[in-house]
């Protein structure tokens, strides 16, 4: 008999609104699965998400579950994208990242998995990883006291080519390179919240920078924001011709002056000073920004050069009466999502559920990106006080925001304070079983 965890009951609302998407044969098997990996012990697999919701019994039709899961991931995220942004409430603007990272996997049967290029190689420089990479699409949103915070929502596994053949044909995986998939995941992001009247910004790593991903990202009506390389092919913007001196055919798209970014960061005179709040803080950069044309956007971008103590950095916006510090922002926010990767991996355990089926490795997946957004909502509004205490760790800095795992434990302590209190509603527990109950509570959780 499964384990009737007392969730809070937002989170219980939340969970079904995403289930009812499901058949509903099925779907009631999301709530359980998922308060069992809330409360999983030890290595985070399905089998320990099985053991700390009680459903061993019934085990193997939870993994088939997993299977019809990861083939509907798109309807449920979806559905998780919308209820964030009703309680969030952004405002017109919404910023969502874009960036890929490995998930570490072992052994010949895993469907999907293959040899990538490790990003963090590490003391032991391990150029190349075995696993399963993610093209993963989180939504980015400044907290009034804890600065921005990262609520990952779709990924797509990104399979190599010469790997795709040991996946079953009926599965129907088709081949797509990482900027594909990067385009196909601000198209799910622009149908999902089609009508809400958002505008959408993206921001991405340089390596996304290209025209498949360019091209398709900026035909939806979004803003793209990302690194210049330093030798970019940049060109002047064309001057504007009166129609009486107009010639035949098309006006020129591009300028005819090339424009060279070391160039212009080398040269002394341009450069501007402002206070942006980046990280976190107040910080003073020194800037350029100009105007230029560049091929793979197809137009007219935004370009920023930011001088540091060591070198220079190039950013372009394509919505080019973007301003300075919206830019410098959008970038500095990128920075969450790595964050999200970090806690998915050291929290969530992304990557160590140890199952073997193509959509029960999607499904798995996307079940630590729902946990991590689900708390960071529950949380969102919490005070510090009721998230951490760090009175027994006086070395720590006491200002320091509350990390995902102080969230997440704190939404441990009140699941498992909710059951204390309906077995102790008759008043029969003393005082002492109540101090006690709460050492143990600080221990588990």
């Amino acid at each position: 008999m499964a384990v009737a965890w007392k969730l809070p009951t937002e989170v219980v609302s939340w969970i079904g609104r995403m289930a009812f998407v499901l058949d509903f044969r099925i779907a009631w098997r999301l709530l359980p699965l998922l308060a069992g990996a809330l409360f999983a012990q030890g290595r985070q697999t399905v089998a320990s998400w099985l053991r700390g919701g009680g459903l061993g019994r019934d085990f193997k039709r939870y993994y088939y579950f997993l299977g019809s899961l990861g083939r509907n991931v798109k309807s449920v995220a979806g559905v998780l994208f919308r209820i964030a942004v009703s309680i969030l409430a952004p405002g017109d603007r919404l910023l969502l990242a874009l960036d890929d990272t490995p998930t570490k996997r072992y052994g010949p049967k895993v469907e999907g998995a293959g040899v990538h290029h490790n990003p963090t190689p590490g003391p032991a420089d391990q150029k190349f990883v075995y696993g399963h990479v993610w093209v993963t699409l989180s939504w980015v949103i400044r907290h009034p006291c804890w600065g921005a915070i990262g609520l990952p929502l779709l990924a797509l596994m990104y399979v190599r080519q010469v790997s795709l053949r040991r996946i079953a044909p009926w599965y129907k995986v088709k081949f797509q390179t990482k900027l594909q998939q990067a385009a196909s995941l601000v198209e799910w992001a622009v149908h999902t919240l089609y009508g809400l009247g958002k505008t959408l910004w993206i921001v991405a790593d340089g390596a996304y920078a290209k025209r498949p991903f360019l091209q398709r990202a900026l035909t939806l009506g979004t803003v793209v924001v990302s690194r210049l390389r330093k030798d970019a092919a940049l060109w002047s913007v064309p001057e504007e011709v009166q129609p009486k001196h107009r010639r035949r055919g098309r006006p020129r798209k591009y300028g005819a002056d090339k424009i060279s970014l070391a160039k212009r960061a080398g040269h002394r005179q341009g450069w501007q000073h402002g206070d942006f709040e980046l990280y976190g803080e107040q910080v003073r950069k020194t800037y350029k920004t100009f105007l230029a044309t560049y091929k793979p956007v197809g137009g007219v971008i935004r370009v920023v050069l930011v001088k540091e103590a060591h070198s220079w950095f190039a950013y372009f916006c394509t919505k080019a009466d973007a301003g300075v510090q919206e830019i410098l922002e959008a970038v500095a926010d990128r920075a969450a999502i790595e964050q999200n990767f970090h806690d998915l991996k050291e929290v969530h355990g992304a990557g160590k559920q140890q199952v073997r089926n193509y959509w029960a490795n999607i499904a798995v997946y996307h079940l630590t990106l729902w946990w991590h957004t689900l708390i960071e909502l529950w949380a969102w509004r919490k005070p510090k006080r009721e998230l951490t205490d760090r009175k027994a760790s006086p070395w720590d800095e006491a200002s320091r925001r509350p990390s995902h795992a102080d969230r997440r434990n704190a939404l441990r302590r009140q699941c498992l304070q909710n059951e204390f209190q309906r077995e102790a509603s008759d008043g029969g527990c003393s005082r002492k079983f109540r101090r006690l109950w709460q050492r143990l509570l600080k221990l588990v959780a």
